[in-house]
């Protein structure tokens, strides 16, 4: 069966299987509109979404609109996120990103790849997190979960972030581009480890030409 399967092929597989198993999934990041989604994808970083949802509550309150994030004194949105790591720069992107929404985009987050792309601290994985939650556009968010199982999967052979979204965009149809990805992610954290993969256990074993690596 692997042998015989093309990419296209077994990519249908697997978006049906991941589908399967989990139905339900979503973004695992606590948020009630963009800006508290952007927010919390730039602390989302280098760091658990689960110490990111501790953070988040008191900081949504403190800064409720881009315009709060523009002016906020950098120290105290600094003391707030330390626990989320490289809390100097992210709160520099917070306060540079929000500046130019209040600036180019009447104080709401775009909801556009272009548009976002060109705000300060982000990249097409944090872009493709918004349109695909926040505003219904499907998109690939490539993280490391994604990018490995492709990888193992066989969905694509590239290391660069840009190029397995580009690989996947070609196999995956697009209507499932967002539920894909958080499907991949959840999958990711639940059996298809970084360092010991529960091949086993994986519904997805069958179509993996690399099971175990």
């Amino acid at each position: 069966m692997k042998a015989t399967l093309s990419p296209r092929a077994r990519a249908g597989r697997i978006v049906r299987t991941l589908a399967r198993l989990y139905p339900d999934a979503r973004c695992a990041l606590h948020y009630e509109n963009p800006l508290q989604l952007l927010i919390a994808t730039i602390l989302s970083a280098q760091c658990t979404d689960a110490r990111v949802n501790l953070v988040t509550p008191g900081l949504f309150a403190r800064y409720p609109t881009a315009a709060a994030y523009a002016s906020a004194d950098p120290r105290e949105l600094e003391a707030m996120i330390q626990s989320t790591g490289f809390y100097r720069n992210k709160a520099r992107n917070i306060i540079a990103c929000c500046r130019q929404i209040v600036e180019r985009h009447g104080g709401q987050v775009p909801g556009t790849m272009e548009e976002l792309l060109q705000l300060p601290g982000v990249g097409r994985k944090t872009a493709n997190v918004i349109l695909g939650n926040a505003f219904g556009v499907p998109g690939i968010t490539v993280d490391t979960h994604v990018g490995r199982l492709s990888r193992r999967l066989g969905l694509t052979t590239a290391t660069d972030a840009d190029k397995v979204e580009r690989d996947l965009m070609a196999l995956i149809p697009r209507q499932e581009w967002t539920m894909f990805s958080h499907r991949m992610i959840h999958h990711g954290r639940r059996i298809c480890h970084a360092r010991k993969p529960q091949c086993d256990q994986c519904a997805l074993a069958g179509l993996c030409p690399r099971v175990g690596l």
